[in-house]
């Protein structure tokens, strides 16, 4: 006679054989989008995945002649060398202050804005709003920089409203304490209208029929949004959040760098910008790497630290 351990053991081997079969007939049935899929696949596979290969040269020695495989071990040593350099200190604070108050007043700009566009009822006055907001997203980075250091410029239109009232110019692209400011302003008229696509596609599902209901039950405007609107986003709310968040140590280099002076150097000073100059202009690679494989350590951790709090606060939901 078969054990108790026996039976189980063979009735497990049974499932297993019953789901692989499962999953073999649903692969012969949605083969082709799996065709579909496969050209995304191997582009990230290509792009994103293959080459963290080289994120070895971090830990290394290395030189181009002697190429990754050839170069020698040395471990920490260039992680040591970034943690313990007078300058660690600046660029931390400085990408990690332009991120986080970046993500706190340029977050809650998308959803007001699709709030308010969702209330206006007339199709043509929405489209022609809608593509004014998103109008500045198509422009340039470089365009961008250009039109602030014309507009913030000594003689630029900004401060002659200043010289007319304070008698004085404000140096607004050579002073640090401006830098942080001008950045994420900017970047809020810039991106704001382009990312509350999402919410305003998320709020065209809300059955009209919710906001008529709850007027004839005395609901005003404010009442209706926080009762129907907000909930009805609040899931890519939390998602958006979490990537946000995230990457909050990712800024952006083209823009940091072409906004930099000699001047506001202290606050503009982050670390995309320290390891283009570190290793593209100065030619180390595998130091500049250790800065850049430093700077994605921090960013995997934030994402799975905000991930789990986002989680515990809203009922389980999250991005995984």
């Amino acid at each position: 006679m078969e054990s108790s351990a026996e039976i189980d053991q063979q009735s497990m081997v049974r499932r297993e054989r019953r789901s692989a079969g499962k999953g073999l007939e649903f692969l012969k049935k949605n083969y082709f989008l799996y065709i579909l899929l496969a050209p995304a696949l191997i582009l990230t596979l290509i792009f994103k995945y293959v080459p963290m290969y080289g994120a070895i040269i971090a830990f290394k020695d290395f030189s181009p002649i002697k190429g990754i495989l050839g170069s020698e071990w040395v471990g920490l040593k260039h992680f040591e060398k970034f943690l313990s350099s007078p300058n660690f200190d600046v660029i931390f604070m400085n990408t990690l202050k332009l991120s986080f108050f970046g993500l706190i007043f340029s977050f809650p700009v998308p959803i007001i804005l699709a709030l308010m566009l969702n209330q206006i009822r007339r199709a043509s006055v929405k489209k022609n709003i809608q593509l004014f907001l998103y109008a500045p997203n198509f422009i340039s980075v470089v365009v961008i920089v250009g039109m602030l250091f014309i507009f913030l410029s000594p003689t630029g239109p900004i401060n002659q409203f200043v010289i007319w009232i304070t008698g004085e110019p404000l140096m607004f692209m050579s002073k640090p304490e401006y830098f942080r400011w001008i950045y994420i302003l900017s970047d809020i008229w810039q991106g704001a209208g382009w990312a509350s696509i999402i919410y305003v596609a998320a709020l065209a599902n809300v059955d009209p029929e919710l906001h008529n209901a709850a007027s004839l039950d005395g609901a005003n405007l404010l009442q209706r949004i926080r009762n129907i609107d907000l909930p009805t986003i609040r899931p890519i709310m939390a998602i958006v959040f979490i990537l946000a968040a995230g990457g909050i140590m990712s800024i952006g280099f083209e823009k940091a760098y072409l906004m930099q002076t000699s001047m506001n150097l202290p606050a503009s000073e982050i670390i995309a910008t320290y390891v283009y100059k570190v290793g593209l202009q100065s030619g180390d690679y595998a130091y500049s790497a250790a800065v850049g494989l430093f700077n994605s350590v921090i960013n995997v951790i934030l994402l799975i630290s905000v991930n789990f709090i986002v989680k515990k606060l809203n009922e389980g939901e999250g991005l995984y």
